[in-house]
């Protein structure tokens, strides 16, 4: 979440990127899959192959993080959000129609989700996507929107 200088420019960018810790923890929980299903078991190799699967999801997962950890970065010209699994898509700031944060409660546990909505498209981004409270995020987002020249 720091300001970078792009080199070709002066114009300071910002990035938000996934925290360190979650492709972590993801292939953590991936392993432990793969050993419970090895545990559990018991000559069932129906058992193993969906641990194997589920593993595998978890670890693709993991991986997506690692190789694409920046979600979400703002420029003077727009906006850079991730599409689809490494694919990156501009969003120049006539094509953002709204940034908004979406708050829900349920089953006691709130969630906040920053939207950014393009017109033919909605980029959602929760807390773990961009390390940051999505309010500071759409404020970022809204500020940087306002100094563009």
């Amino acid at each position: 979440m720091r300001p970078e200088r792009s080199p070709e420019s002066s114009a300071v960018q910002r990035q938000w990127r996934v925290p360190a810790l979650v492709p972590v923890v993801k292939l953590i929980g991936a392993a432990a899959l793969v050993g419970l299903g090895l545990l559990f078991a018991e000559g069932d190799r129906m058992r193993l192959v969906l641990a194997a699967a589920g593993a595998v999801g978890l670890a693709g997962w993991a991986a997506r993080d690692l190789l694409v950890p920046v979600r979400l970065a703002v420029d003077p010209a727009g906006i850079t959000v991730v599409r689809g699994l490494a694919g990156r898509r501009r969003l120049p700031w006539d094509a953002v129609e709204a940034i908004t944060v979406d708050r829900r409660s349920r089953m006691g546990l709130s969630a906040e989700i920053l939207e950014i909505d393009a017109g033919d498209s909605l980029h959602l981004f929760g807390r773990y996507d961009l390390d940051a409270p999505p309010d500071e995020v759409a404020e970022a987002l809204r500020a940087a929107h306002r100094e563009t020249p």
